[in-house]
């Protein structure tokens, strides 16, 4: 059972894991080097423990200690009781949730690794933005995408609002980084996949006509939110494909169009 401890002093080193955490440069810097995460609210804290990883404490107000209970006594962790105020002094904002949780992170595997057992898989090109890294996540878990490569520069997954916006759904799909762009596409296609880029280029083919339900492996291709996919990585393409558009709208957020996209890559339905 883990310790529960009372804290009152928001000074205290003990909660160092969660001071600033709205500070994003701060923990972009800080939470890779050091080795953790922030799961935020219930939900998440439990997935992220049900996904393996090691818990290394949590912060909860007064309120959420019991319904926390199950996991404070499964737990060896320390756990920090604190108020709502001193919550939001050391955090930097109000914690609407009351329950944060420092988590340990696990090594990554390599790409190759996780192309071997797998058929549908997504690749982001220097998507940076945290919430559509979550919502990408989210609709990649639940449209039955096998795993996620990012190139060097895309968000860090594991950022608590990453995290948030996923609904803890960055723990059940699994990622690595490719060590150089769009160099490392190689590695995809040599494994067997259809590299299919993304793109509301009117060159691209309908993602419907395409049919990549129907190909043995798939790696979908994501840009930036607006830039959308590099020349150089719309080259190293084996087909663009587009989710058709009507009443004069371009594009969609990437967030929404990933969703669509893998439901087609998935099962075929996918209209657009």
């Amino acid at each position: 059972m883990a310790d529960l401890i009372t804290i009152d002093d928001p000074e205290d080193p003990r909660l160092r894991d969660y001071t600033g955490l709205t500070d994003v440069e701060l923990r972009r810097r800080r939470e890779p080097v050091e080795g953790l995460f922030i799961a935020e609210g219930e939900k998440v804290i439990r997935r992220a423990k049900h996904a393996g990883y090691e818990m290394r404490s949590m912060l909860l107000s007064a309120k959420w200690v019991d319904v926390m209970k199950d996991v404070i006594d499964e737990v060896p962790a320390p756990v920090y009781a604190v108020s709502p105020d001193l919550a939001e002094r050391v955090t930097g904002y109000h914690v609407h949730r009351g329950a944060l949780a420092s988590m340990q992170r696990k090594p990554l595997p390599t790409a190759e690794e996780l192309l071997g057992g797998a058929r549908r898989v997504v690749v982001m090109e220097t998507v940076n933005d945290h919430t559509n890294i979550g919502a990408i996540f989210r609709s990649a878990a639940a449209l039955g995408m096998d795993a996620v490569l990012l190139s060097p520069d895309c968000a860090d997954p594991l950022y608590r609002r990453s995290v948030k916006v996923s609904m803890g759904a960055v723990f059940s799909v699994p990622y690595a980084r490719l060590d150089t762009w769009p160099r490392g596409l190689e590695a995809v296609r040599e494994a067997g996949f259809n590299l299919l880029a993304l793109t509301p280029d009117e060159k691209a083919s309908a993602i419907d006509e395409a049919a990549p339900h129907r190909l043995e492996r798939v790696a979908l291709m994501l840009g930036a939110e607006g830039e959308g996919l590099s020349r150089q990585a719309l080259m190293a393409a084996d087909e663009w494909v587009r989710i058709p558009m009507a009443h004069g709208v371009d594009s969609l957020n990437v967030g929404a169009a990933a969703a669509v996209a893998f439901y087609a890559v998935a099962t075929g339905r996918g209209r657009g």
